[in-house]
């Protein structure tokens, strides 16, 4: 209490700093004119399924690159090898081996050490691969070491030629990061068809110059390839007259003699005397242009090429030389790149998420307030007050981080205000029980938080277990949530502990030795106080606990999930097409090919969702099917719209199942490891059991309303998993409690005083997170279904196991290690320190 205006300034000032923080993102475009651009940054983004755009992941097909380090090698090698005078057969790609076989025996030794001096890169000199002798052979094989680092570098290169390559389209504020190992995310915000820049971004642009073979059998080695269009084949010498790395400056223009487009390009200076030789030594021959495997152009040199410049003509049409150019200008990739999942949201569908997201959050909010007032009073107008203060916050703190906001952001944001009303119903609850033994204002104030303090941390942590998880495994908008989850628990704990506590404080100022009155439900008190023998249904409930659950597994195997892309791989399109039906839709896809192609009905007349499955073949193939279906709905309907794409190929999916199924199993052996330490192993145990026929029940819930099993129904279940070990820990801890200090009680009547002393607050908690989500599971629509419909299932799900399952399992596994002459308890701090005094 004597504290109390220094901590009021100390908070005051962290509450002011949090809410400017969040303040730019209210300032309307006038009332910002005035204030400095780097406060006015500090902003919360719309992610694309806000504000309407494009995210493209694209893969570098490591294969290809690791193929033509081989090759080098290989020629590497061979040159090294003539040059000593060593005769050596053609060499062999054998899976990721280069098999060089040399011809006398008596000079295996030698090659072999010529290899291994190769093998050394300077400058740093480590070693590029391998060398080992086999019946005759030289065996190469790159080394792990050296794949991850041509691996790391040819994405990072290719990071950089996507971002040049972004930048001279003109694009509005892209979005280009690294994910995994070989990936690069592209966000595009407005892009509503990524077509063209899906194109763009997937063409290589390895650009040479080769030299036209005059005959056969000169000597020289030759290769074959395409013209630009596949009408014709050239002969060419495969050894690489100019690179085209050489080329530093390439235009679009417009040939003065035909007027048709033309690449006008620059060459940087050893590319000009390098260019300047070759044509004044080969007049009279063809120099082929070569872009990504096809001969582009391929004129005789008539006269002496010099000046550092030349033209590329090949019958384009404007737009074809403008990115021709522009392809140049930016460099050619490292590695191909091919796109792994493409997701696309209309503007339209975008603003509609918003209106969605605010209503529903308003709408959640609104009626958690009115029933924390209702039910405390003035002491519940206290902790809105707090809660109001903590959304302040968060949105501070995703500021400060410019963190992007997105639809499963906005999801999380309300679970954060169900999840934060946990603690202040918590700390009521405990004041409450201290002012009914007698004790004035101010002990029941400090005795019930200090008593809240370890349950809230406690309940905290373990959901913060399941949220880290969750942003470790996830991606996107996923982690996203997870973030925003994140954020939500740690201000909740000081808004909760600190302010919460602050206005408490000032409230009873003047009044400290008076009794506090707190109101509540008085029948749900009185059944607090006079106890419930709830463990009389432990049998009961476990046998039906345990038939739920099976069930539950059966519906898992049939009907089964119904699983969306993001497992599945293949594609779903929103089609807006009109007055078309299912019928007219379905015949103009098969006419096109695309007959695997499910379809249905989606809202309003004419709206659809076309589901594709994974294309198989070369890698990129799925990312083919949208454009191919969209150009099978606009031949039939040219004012056919796409709302929304999400496109996931069959690595990326495949990736997806593997890393829910871990993040399941790492929140599982988490939160045990932390109760374990915390509690007790039986404790731990029985938490992480009840946790499981939870999650069973759940999943059988998925199966039996046919909700989308997506990544978002993957967040929905971790977030499930920190909620019911909150509900879990909250009881553990009042048996903790009442263990240390009545030890010899029965341990039935134990359990059951300690269920029903927290049975306001775990009937009160679930009401407030269910009547927050409530709005989003009824009006969110399908975007968020997969998240609020099974957490609103949960909620009831884990309320009735706290109650009726948690605790008749730690009763059997107690009964279980009390006959070993076990202790329910490891001794505490205290304990320890009355023996001692004993022995003393």
């Amino acid at each position: 209490m004597k504290s109390l205006r220094s901590r009021a300034v100390v908070y005051g000032l962290v509450i002011v700093l949090g809410l400017l923080s969040a303040l730019p993102n209210l300032l309307s475009h006038n009332q910002s004119g005035k204030l400095p651009d780097w406060y006015l940054q500090n902003t919360v983004s719309l992610g694309l399924d806000l504000q309407g755009g494009s995210h493209l992941l694209l893969q570098a097909d490591l294969d290809d690159l690791f193929s033509g380090e081989r090759q080098a090698i290989a020629e590497e090698l061979a040159r090294t090898l003539r040059e000593a005078g060593i005769h050596y057969g053609r060499a062999l790609m054998v899976g990721d081996r280069i098999e060089v076989p040399v011809r006398q025996s008596d000079q295996l030794s030698e090659a072999a050490s010529l290899a291994r001096k190769l093998a050394r890169e300077p400058p740093d000199g480590s070693r590029r691969f391998d060398v080992d002798q086999n019946g005759g052979r030289l065996v190469l094989t790159l080394t792990e070491a050296w794949r991850e680092n041509v691996a790391r570098d040819a994405v990072e290169r290719s990071l950089e030629v996507v971002r040049r390559r972004l930048d001279e389209t003109g694009l509005v504020d892209p979005s280009i990061t690294r994910q995994g190992s070989d990936g690069i995310l592209v966000q595009m915000p407005g892009v509503a068809d990524p077509s063209e820049i899906r194109k763009l971004l997937g063409t290589t642009a390895k650009m040479s110059f080769h030299w036209v073979a005059r005959e056969m059998g000169e000597g020289v080695a030759v290769f074959s390839l395409p013209d630009a269009n596949g009408e014709g084949r050239y002969q060419l010498e495969k050894r690489v007259a100019m690179p085209g790395e050489r080329i530093r400056d390439a235009q679009m223009a417009f040939n003065p003699d035909t007027s048709e487009p033309v690449v006008n390009f620059k060459l940087d200076n050893e590319g000009a005397r390098l260019f300047g030789d070759m044509t004044r030594d080969n007049i009279g021959r063809a120099l082929a242009i070569v872009l990504d495997g096809k001969v582009i152009t391929a004129p005789v040199i008539r006269s002496v090429i010099g000046g550092g410049s030349g033209e590329i003509s090949g019958a384009f049409t404007t737009k074809e030389a403008s990115n021709l150019a522009l392809l140049l200008r930016a460099g050619a990739l490292p590695a191909p790149l091919h796109v792994a999942e493409e997701r696309t949201v209309g503007p339209d569908l975008g603003s509609d998420a918003i209106a969605m997201g605010l209503t529903t959050g308003l709408l959640g909010a609104a009626m958690v307030i009115a029933f924390m007032v209702g039910l405390y009073g003035r002491w519940g107008l206290i902790a809105c007050v707090g809660l109001t203060v903590n959304v302040g916050l968060v949105f501070g703190v995703l500021s400060l981080l410019g963190a992007t906001l997105t639809l499963p952001g906005i999801a999380g944001i309300i679970l954060t205000i169900g999840m934060a009303v946990d603690a202040n119903i918590l700390i009521n609850e405990r004041i409450w029980e201290e002012s009914r033994k007698g004790k004035p204002a101010w002990m029941a104030l400090r005795e019930g938080f200090g008593k809240a303090y370890t349950t809230i941390l406690d309940s905290n942590v373990t959901t913060l277990i399941a949220v880290s998880l969750l942003f470790m495994v996830g991606s996107g908008p996923v982690r996203g949530f997870a973030v925003t989850i994140g954020i939500g628990l740690l201000t909740s704990l000081f808004t909760a502990i600190a302010v919460t506590r602050l206005i408490m404080e000032w409230r009873i100022r003047g009044r400290a030795r008076e009794p506090l009155v707190i109101s509540g439900i008085a029948w749900l008190d009185r059944l607090s106080e006079r106890g419930v023998n709830f463990m009389r249904a432990r049998m009961t409930g476990l046998l039906v606990s345990a038939v739920l659950s099976v069930a539950a597994i059966g519906l898992f195997v049939q009907p089964g999930l119904k699983y969306g892309v993001d497992f599945t791989g293949g594609t779903v399109v929103e089609v807006q097409a009109g007055t078309a039906t299912v019928e007219q839709l379905r015949t103009t896809l098969q006419d096109h090919g695309l007959d695997e192609a499910a379809i249905q009905e989606f809202g309003a007349d004419g709206r659809f969702l076309v589901r594709l499955p994974v294309a198989q073949g070369e890698p990129g193939a799925t990312a083919d099917q949208v454009a191919s279906l969209k150009s099978a709905v606009t031949s039939a309907q040219p004012d056919a719209e796409f709302p929304r794409v999400d496109m996931v190929g069959p690595k990326v999916s495949g990736g997806f199942s593997d890393a829910t199924i871990l993040a399941v199993l790492l929140a599982g052996a988490g939160m045990l490891a932390y109760l374990w330490v915390r509690f007790e192993s039986h404790f731990a145990l029985a938490a992480t059991l009840t946790i499981a026929l939870d999650i069973t029940k759940t999943i059988g819930f998925f199966a039996l309303a046919g909700v989308e099993f997506n990544l978002t129904a993957v967040a929905a279940l971790l977030a499930l998993i920190g909620y019911s070990v909150n509900d879990k820990v909250v009881v553990f801890d009042r048996i903790r409690e009442n263990l240390r200090r009545t030890p010899e009680r029965p341990m039935l009547e134990l359990l059951n005083d300690s269920i029903s002393s927290t049975l306001t607050r775990t009937v009160f908690t679930s009401v407030t997170t269910f009547l927050a989500l409530l709005p989003m599971g009824i009006a969110g629509g399908a975007a968020v279904a997969s998240f609020a419909l099974p957490m609103l299932f949960g909620i009831v799900i884990g309320t009735s196991s706290s109650v009726f399952i948690a605790s008749s399992i730690l009763y059997y596994l107690g009964q279980r290690r009390a006959r070993k002459g076990l202790a329910q308890l490891r001794p505490s701090a205290e304990d320890i320190r009355k023996e001692l005094e004993q022995i003393a």
